[in-house]
């Protein structure tokens, strides 16, 4: 019914770039709630950023100026643009989806029914 489909992940040195991508098998993407989550070596899945159907985004104050989330509803496609990495940004991401007709961004794991496998991050020294 839905799948989404993580990639882009690697390894990158302090202070590169990288871009994730999640590809959603929906047929109503643009109706969806899009969002990245991640999950640090020993702690729990948390929230980094978020995207509405109305292009509304929200973003942890971890990542705040230095990550910008985007989709393109042609390519059924959300991204992660991450600038600045620092160590502290390793961990395996995730993609998550759900249906919302409002306008609100979700930021609780709980929120996401829908969710890809993960893609690993890992930012060196």
């Amino acid at each position: 019914q839905v799948q989404l489909v993580e990639s882009g992940g690697g390894l990158v040195q302090a202070g590169g770039s990288l871009t994730l991508s999640c590809a959603a098998s929906i047929r109503t993407f643009s109706s969806y709630g899009m969002g990245w989550f991640r999950q640090p070596p020993g702690k729990e899945r948390e929230f980094v950023a978020g995207i509405t159907q109305s292009d509304n985004t929200a973003y942890a104050d971890s990542v705040k100026g230095r990550f910008t989330i985007s989709r393109e509803n042609a390519k059924n496609t959300v991204y992660l643009l991450m600038n600045s990495l620092k160590p502290e940004d390793t961990a395996v991401y995730y993609c998550a989806a759900r249906a919302a007709p409002i306008r609100m961004v979700f930021t609780r794991r709980g929120d996401y029914p829908y969710w890809g496998q993960g893609a690993q991050v890992t930012v060196s020294s």
